[in-house]
């Protein structure tokens, strides 16, 4: 058997996953080789700061400054720095130097992707991002070729730790938002400004890469429905338990057909909602991830695992270098993303699904029948109705809490009868107003 040729890898970026990349990379370097078929050189390290504190002990030689010397002269480029830029200008230039480009930049694929893989396309190079989308878990191959042969109907994942470990800290302690924020950021979940995690701007990039990979069709960023969980309260993660649910932040896609044409299109989001405790979306504590997905002919799939951490990431990272150095071994250009089908991206509003609307009310005769009356006007079926009356020393008058369960409907239309009731005389408040998923 002839021998190939080490590959030299360059990597930059040097924060929790870089170096547990590069300590691997330097500890475990012959059965990688064995495993890739080719030995793996790390040849630098580019950082800001060549001086700045590690997580892991690393020889000091391997950093560097200058990144762009360092990927001129690499097979495989490893982009772990983060953001736009200038993580955009290095993988274009290591993609156009012909090399090979392993990245964990969702942020960085879901507002630049078509670009990054044409550019690969055109070389012959190969973009791989395991890492991406949830951490350890491996989702972007089984999307990309296990199921490239089948037709995914539905993805229903929890992509991002930090907002499941809030929620899931409100749910079993009881505690509020605030005081589970800052629980998170103690142990370390929650950055200093947690605004990308909270505000779902983490899940709705990668609900782009996972719509655009199960529906070989580029779902742009902003097409992606964005709610956080800045909103949610105490009461409403009580109410949930007590109506056998829990509440979890959810990145959602799937096919959809427009009603009004009949065309097929497809749909991203990201909001919280209510699932059934008994679904096994319900049972992912803490900080970890879970991807559920549905295809046509493999069924229901789970994927779960560790959402995030140094270790833990770089397992994936490491899964994409033993793939590129088996791609040189092999040889052949890389295989380009397919985004064949170009379906039309679909506005939520085109997408059904059943609500849970919590109402303050005056228990007063013929209220129930206007706010029927309400959900009827939209064409809104009305599944389930909860009324409880309290009175208290200030407001003597009783006041009813209702809380709604509705059939499967139009969003537009579960919209319009929630605008319709915040201006009905008939509501004093409207409490929470919650999706359901997972029935």
């Amino acid at each position: 058997m002839i021998e190939y040729r080490n590959l030299r890898v360059a990597l930059l970026g040097a924060g929790s996953v870089g170096a547990e990349v590069a300590r691997q990379l330097l500890e475990h370097s012959d059965e990688l080789a064995k495993r890739a078929g080719a030995g793996l050189t790390l040849v630098g390290i580019a950082v800001r700061d060549v001086d700045a504190p590690r997580t892991v002990d690393l020889p000091r030689e391997l950093f560097t400054t200058d990144a762009e010397s360092l990927i001129l002269g690499s097979d495989i480029v490893i982009e772990l720095i983060g953001g736009i830029e200038p993580a955009r200008s290095y993988v274009l230039q290591a993609i156009n130097s012909g090399a090979d480009v392993i990245t964990a930049n969702k942020a960085l694929l879901a507002t630049h992707g078509p670009e990054l893989f044409d550019a690969a396309e055109r070389v012959g190079a190969q973009l791989y991002y395991e890492a991406a989308v949830g951490g350890a878990i491996p989702i972007i191959r089984p999307l990309r070729d296990s199921l490239a042969g089948d037709r995914v109907e539905r993805i229903l994942g929890i992509v991002n730790g930090t907002t499941n470990f809030i929620l899931d800290s409100m749910h079993t302690t009881g505690s509020t938002f605030e005081d589970a924020l800052a629980t998170a950021t103690e142990l370390g979940y929650a950055e200093a400004d947690p605004t990308a995690d909270i505000g779902g701007y983490d899940a709705a990039q990668k609900a782009a890469l996972l719509a655009s990979l199960a529906f070989h069709t580029t779902v742009p960023l902003d097409s992606v429905y964005r709610e956080g969980i800045t909103s949610i309260t105490k009461d409403q993660i009580a109410s949930a338990t007590k109506a056998g649910y829990v509440i979890k932040l959810l990145a959602i896609c799937e096919r959809l057909t427009d009603a009004a044409t009949g065309e097929n299109g497809v749909s991203a989001r990201v909001h919280p909602a209510l699932v059934p405790a008994q679904h096994p979306l319900a049972a992912v504590h803490g900080g970890n991830n879970a991807v559920f997905v549905h295809a046509e002919a493999a069924g229901d799939l789970m994927f779960y695992g560790a959402g995030a951490g140094g270790l833990q990431t770089s397992s994936a990272v490491l899964g994409d270098v033993v793939s590129a150095a088996r791609r040189h071994v092999a040889g052949g250009p890389g295989v380009a993303e397919s985004t064949h089908a170009n379906l039309p991206i679909l506005p939520i509003g085109h997408v059904r699904s059943r609500h849970q609307i919590t109402l303050a009310v005056a228990d007063l005769p013929g209220v129930l029948a206007s706010i029927a009356t309400v959900f009827s006007d939209h064409g809104v079926s009305v599944e389930t109705v909860e009324q409880s009356v309290s009175t208290s020393a200030e407001d003597p008058q009783p006041t009813a809490t209702l809380v709604i369960g509705t059939h499967e409907a139009m969003e537009s239309d579960l919209a319009a009868t929630v605008a319709e009731l915040e201006s009905s005389s008939a509501v004093s408040r409207v409490m929470s107003v919650l999706r359901v998923e997972g029935l």
